[in-house]
């Protein structure tokens, strides 16, 4: 058996999250931010006070990863941290005015980079195609919890 690029899911998913992410980069690089910065963006965005540990398990990612990612961003003047007021070992993840002021933009980036993505589509075709990869996250999500979760 050989192995043919154009037919592997991984390889194709792995290809598309690249250009994704260049494109999302080109975007909002005038921003100030980066794509590794998005993710939690968009989750503060929508609430914020969330902890690290909420946002680990909410975006997915591994918890050095977005310590790093949290260090940068407070570093860059993007968030804050303060002490829960429930348990004072707690940090809570708050925007600042800056990060707060980027939101329109940013998502604007976001929704230009995903319609120059999906221009060839119909909107029947690019239903089908979310949910479609909405099932195979699903898919690999469950492979990867495990019988033990």
């Amino acid at each position: 058996m050989s192995f043919k690029k154009d037919t592997s899911a991984g390889y194709l998913a792995n290809h598309m999250a690249r250009l994704f992410a260049a494109g999302l980069q080109r975007r909002i690089k005038p921003l100030g931010l980066s794509p590794g910065q998005f993710p939690a963006l968009v989750a503060l965005w929508a609430k914020e006070g969330r902890t690290q540990k909420e946002l680990v398990e909410l975006l997915d990612i591994e918890q050095a990863t977005l310590a790093n990612t949290l260090a940068r961003m407070e570093r860059d003047g993007l968030i804050s941290r303060r002490a829960s007021q429930e348990d004072g070992r707690v940090q809570e993840i708050f925007l600042t005015d800056k990060a707060r002021a980027l939101e329109e933009q940013a998502i604007g980036s976001a929704l230009a980079q995903n319609a120059e993505a999906l221009a060839g589509f119909s909107d029947e075709e690019k239903t089908r195609f979310l949910d479609y990869m909405r099932r195979a996250i699903a898919a690999m999500q469950t492979v990867e919890a495990g019988p033990s979760r």
